[in-house]
């Protein structure tokens, strides 16, 4: 069937009935025809005429009702066609064709059309509950036919309920769609009742897949090489992205059955077809645009070399603003930097040149080195997305933008400073597909994972997580907001900005002059909340509302830059905070950092060295088997001999006995001797833990915790 509905068993077209009648019976029925056909012409519900024709029609109905020995047949993509014999006199042989003017299909699944019949006579199943109308010819006049429809949703009906076309409309569709043949997508498009995105939107919410948006997706040419041109316009899909896990294709109908058999050739077994839904036009722009184009870097920038002068992408419009290389360069750079995910893109200019630095698990590495000439048009493109003054070079500036790279949503924060060789500019990347983690994901230990869950069931009380910037301090709180997230809870927050967006979460951004956080914590109070996310405590009277809250039956999030978990209270003093202000209203400190973890494929065993055992507190005449990074790695780790990232982290919780050396202003040393006297693990024990289980080195681990130090 054509790409706008979905395949069903019970797929209908046109009802087609050819019933013996008497002669008398002919000639009443054309009388009524006429009345009916009249009817369906106006819409004032006071005419006469109308109602008249509404009555006639209802006997109509009646008359053909008494035929019998009706068989429906259904055939895929084509009308359903029901015949046979009805009861009449003998000897009377004039047929009368009875056929639907319309009788819309399903957009999702279910019975559509006229499909079943449970006896010999035409009816309704009226077991089902509620029906509607649709149109019928009987000896080329229109009669009403009534259809069952509880429950089913029809396109037409759809586009009413959401206010984007009137009945009246939908009439004039349907008479058009039986003129052209055409589906009634497509004809209400031709007709300019609606346009090809709203038509996209409410096809693909009916089906439960995303849309597809051209203008915001960047394509994947790993997949686009998965078939020619010729083949995608043949099937009509569009590869977009491929991973380890499934491949994102365009369709403009995902139950086609064939169509997805047809591409399952071109697809590596083992991965899943994800369906995204579009139109036939957009997806045949789209098809003319990711195969039109190289989206390969290196071909881009010869390019660009051949092309000569640079261009003012700000001037660019229509189609060029699109497919110009820089355009594709740009794009074709950061989806190369999702897919491998990086955590930062740095373009860096130079006297001659531009350094594209990226960072991949917590390091620097250089990833592309560009033409100086190339850098204005670069430059532009990156402001131009972000929303910022392509015109201003000599301030800094932030701005930021969204984008689907290959299927996966993804946020960029985006940073300008001038340098003496131009404007630096930094992306950080906010993958939502692989930031907001479960926690058990994150990679605590077991007895830290249970701290965690201890301090998230006290009512009352802030929980504080410390660290530098790139640590992970959001990610984790992000996971630990969303592990109690519930319709039971009201969780508010306040950030500078709103990172990633949760669901059920009421998130604000911080403006600075405009809304402070000391200033947002007093009005989330009055918004009745249960759970507090403060984005950091930066001054006194910050620190201030953030504790009181705690202290008023609320459960506080924040966060705090010190190197570990016991600097946590000398900062809050040093913002003039008091000891017994403290005390009691703390519930936990975390402080983390972010070891690189070992790539599973690659990572080489080996006996501890003394030195080793001595850190690890094991005894050096049996040494333990560890792990540490193949040098060059494999290809599965890109070369590097770590693939991805794990926490180390330290807890620090408190009960009535901390409390009181907070209270009484105890030292550093004595809150640290109590700490361990209650079984507190160091960022450094984590770090030990995790190299006996193999899961990183010594190497990664004492470049982001100091395993000198007690």
């Amino acid at each position: 069937m054509s790409g706008e509905f979905p395949e069903s068993d019970d797929d209908v077209e046109v009802i087609s009935l050819s019933l013996e009648e008497d002669d008398q019976d002919d000639i009443a029925e054309d009388a009524v025809m006429d009345d009916v056909a009249e009817a369906h012409m106006h819409t004032q519900p006071h005419n006469l005429r109308a109602e008249q024709a509404a009555d006639d029609a209802h006997d109509a109905q009646d008359l053909y009702n008494q035929g019998s020995g009706v068989v429906a047949h259904v055939e895929r993509g084509g009308d359903l066609n029901i015949s046979g014999q009805a009861s009449a006199d003998e000897g009377d042989d004039d047929i009368l064709d009875v056929e639907a003017t319309e009788v819309l299909p399903e957009v999702v699944g279910g019975a559509q059309g006229v499909s079943q019949r449970k006896s010999s006579d035409l009816e309704m199943e009226e077991q089902r509950g509620g029906g509607v109308s649709g149109g019928a010819v009987v000896g080329g006049k229109s009669v009403p036919v009534n259809v069952d429809r509880k429950n089913e949703s029809r396109l037409g009906d759809r586009l009413i309920q959401l206010g984007v076309l009137t009945r009246e409309q939908l009439m004039v569709a349907l008479q058009e769609k039986k003129i052209s043949g055409k589906m009634l997508g497509q004809v209400l498009v031709d007709l300019e009742f609606i346009d090809e995105q709203v038509l996209s939107q409410v096809l693909a919410e009916a089906a439960g897949h995303e849309v597809f948006d051209p203008k915001n997706t960047i394509f994947d040419g790993a997949a686009l090489e998965l078939m020619d041109r010729a083949t995608a316009e043949k099937m009509n899909v569009l590869p977009v992205s491929i991973d380890d896990d499934e491949i994102c294709v365009v369709m403009t109908d995902p139950h086609d059955v064939v169509a997805m058999d047809s591409l399952r050739r071109y697809v590596p077994k083992g991965l899943t077809i994800r369906p995204l839904v579009s139109t036939p036009t957009i997806l045949a722009e789209a098809i003319d645009a990711a195969y039109g184009y190289s989206s390969a870097i290196d071909e881009i920038l010869e390019e660009l070399e051949r092309q000569g002068d640079d261009i003012d992408v700000a001037d660019l419009t229509g189609d060029t603003a699109y497919t110009h290389p820089i355009v594709r360069l740009v794009n074709a750079l950061v989806f190369d930097a999702v897919k491998k995910g990086v955590s930062d893109l740095h373009f860096e200019p130079e006297e001659n040149f531009i350094r594209l630095r990226f960072r991949l698990d917590g390091v620097l590495f250089t990833a592309y080195m560009i033409h100086k000439k190339h850098w204005n048009g670069i430059s532009q493109r990156l402001k131009l997305m972000s929303n910022m003054n392509i015109a201003d070079k000599l301030s800094p500036q932030d701005g930021r933008f969204h984008i689907n790279v290959g299927g996966r949503e993804a946020d960029f924060r985006v940073s300008s400073l001038p340098t003496v060789w131009g404007e630096n500019i930094v992306l950080r990347v906010l993958d939502k597909s692989s930031s907001i983690l479960p926690l058990s994901a994150l990679g605590f230990s077991k007895v830290n994972q249970e701290k965690i869950d201890y301090c998230q069931t006290k009512p009352e009380g802030i929980i504080i997580v410390t660290g530098p910037t790139g640590s992970g301090k959001s990610t984790s709180l992000y996971s630990m907001l969303n592990h109690i997230n519930s319709v039971e809870v009201n969780i508010q927050t306040l950030e500078d900005p709103v990172e990633y967006s949760l669901p059920m979460i009421r998130q604000t951004n911080v403006r600075e002059g405009v809304l402070e956080f000391s200033d947002g914590i007093k009005a989330m109070l009055r918004q009745d909340p249960d759970i507090i996310f403060i984005g950091e405590i930066r001054d006194q009277t910050t620190a201030e509302m953030a504790l009181k809250a705690a202290m008023t039956g609320h459960q506080v999030y924040t966060t705090l830059h010190t190197n570990d978990s016991f600097g946590a209270l000398p900062r809050l003093m040093d913002l003039n905070i008091k000891p017994g202000m403290l005390a009691g209203a703390i519930i936990g400190v975390f402080a983390q950092r972010l070891s690189r973890r070992l790539c599973t494929h690659c990572k080489q065993p080996y006996r501890a060295s003394e030195e080793e055992c001595g850190y690890l507190k094991v005894d050096p005449s049996n040494p333990p088997e560890i792990f540490r990074a193949k040098d060059k790695g494999c290809q599965m780790c890109a070369g590097t001999g770590y693939k991805g990232r794990i926490a180390l982290a330290e807890i620090l919780t408190f009960d009535e006995e901390m409390d009181d050396l907070v209270a009484a202003n105890a030292p550093k040393s004595e809150l640290k001797k109590m700490a361990f006297q209650k079984g507190f693990k160091s960022m450094k024990d984590d770090g030990m833990l995790k190299i006996l289980e193999g899961t990183t080195d010594f190497a990664a681990v004492s470049k982001v915790v100091n395993i000198d130090k007690d």
